[in-house]
């Protein structure tokens, strides 16, 4: 029963929802609490690694989301939905478009002003809160739609982190980056040997982790590069990437993923706090970024690729179920909030672009029910 429950399309999104719900909650009872007990700092200072628990959620679990992230690129290249060209062209194009025209969207609201720095909140969609509505909301939508999504919001996950990662560097230490690549190439050299055990790819993979993490890049580039290096086809009869899914995908979905909303997610929602953050410019440039740049982005690429014939909509995927998923890739709430915590250091506005995300989250759920909702009706007529 316990693994039918946490194996379903909702759970990794309910995890995420209940984490945050909590956040908000401990933020809002207890602010002072909620504070200090993410500054607690702890690590290895002799290895030059001290930070705070909010710190370890952003640099080391945030790793493992994108090291999932970049699992399920590889397996869609190699076996899912962008194996194809012609079909994997369409979620491309849609997460091009869902990436480029909210960051321009919000560049044009907030030209000229400290909140410019944020044009990288809205570009992501998350998977976890975007699959599970998806599965609630859509249930008999054809297969075809859930697979655009998740092909949409793992390219678009993987732009965001390189986005984060030299969007965001804050001063290259290119010795420690060389040391990455190092470790990287060393993951290649094991493989070409035949090494096939996976406890022997970990200290690797720390390594390449620690030295990303020095090197003023964003230390999630790391999973996201690690994850491509896996191998797509059996390895001496292992399905490697197969395993590692298995084994990493719950982590992230119900460990990770969870603590990393418990850590950002707590922002105080009081009269005054939402007053001012409907007077804010980076409310309104979130807002409608998210949900307006989102839908026009997606869409829009998406008619570019059928209209051009460069693509096509897997089969029983119709023009309404395209603006549903429009609606739906404005829930950029992870990645959103990670990039918040990166593009801002004045409390105020990151608790101003904290509230849009929520807002945006929200009105998304509502819109992309409604919208698959009416199609389900036509369709059943």
């Amino acid at each position: 029963m316990v693994r039918r429950v946490l194996g379903s399309e909702q759970a990794p999104g309910v995890a995420l929802l209940v984490a945050t719900v909590a956040a908000l909650v401990w933020a809002n009872c207890a602010d002072h609490s909620y504070g200090s007990w993410w500054r607690i700092e702890f690590g290895w200072p002799r290895a030059g690694l001290r930070m705070d628990a909010r710190h370890w959620a952003d640099d080391a679990l945030m790793t493992i989301f994108f090291f999932v992230i970049g699992l399920e690129l590889k397996y869609e290249l190699a076996r899912g939905s962008l194996a194809r060209p012609r079909r994997a062209l369409v979620p491309v194009f849609a997460a091009i478009g869902g990436a480029v025209v909210p960051a321009v969207t919000f560049l044009a609201i907030t030209w000229g002003t400290d909140a410019a720095s944020g044009w990288g909140i809205p570009m992501a969609t998350d998977p976890a809160f975007a699959v599970g509505v998806l599965a609630l909301v859509a249930r008999h939508a054809p297969a075809g739609v859930r697979a655009m999504l998740l092909a949409l919001a793992t390219v678009d996950d993987v732009l965001a982190v390189l986005v984060i990662a030299f969007g965001y560097a804050r001063g290259v230490a290119w010795g420690w980056l060389a040391g990455a690549a190092a470790g990287c190439l060393l993951v290649v050299l094991l493989r070409r040997i035949g090494v096939t055990a996976v406890w022997a790819y970990l200290p690797v993979g720390v390594l390449v982790w620690f030295a990303t993490l020095h090197s003023g890049v964003h230390a999630t580039l790391a999973g996201v590069a690690l994850a491509l290096l896996t191998p797509a086809g059996p390895v001496a009869g292992r399905r490697v990437l197969a395993e590692l899914l298995r084994v990493a995908g719950p982590a992230s979905a119900f460990v990770a993923v969870p603590i990393f909303a418990l850590a950002n997610a707590g922002v105080v929602v009081d009269p005054s706090a939402l007053s001012r953050a409907a007077q804010a410019p980076v409310t309104w440039a979130v807002l409608v970024a998210l949900l307006g740049g989102k839908l026009l982005g997606v869409t829009g690429a998406i008619a570019i690729a059928i209209g051009g014939r460069f693509g096509q909509l897997p089969a029983g995927v119709r023009p309404a179920h395209v603006l549903g998923l429009g609606c739906i890739a404005g829930l950029g709430f992870t990645v959103a909030l990670l990039v918040t915590n990166l593009a801002y250091t004045d409390v105020a506005m990151i608790q101003d672009a904290k509230i849009a995300i929520f807002t945006a989250s929200l009105v998304a759920t509502v819109a992309a029910a409604a919208t698959f909702t009416v199609t389900g009706r036509r369709t059943g007529r």
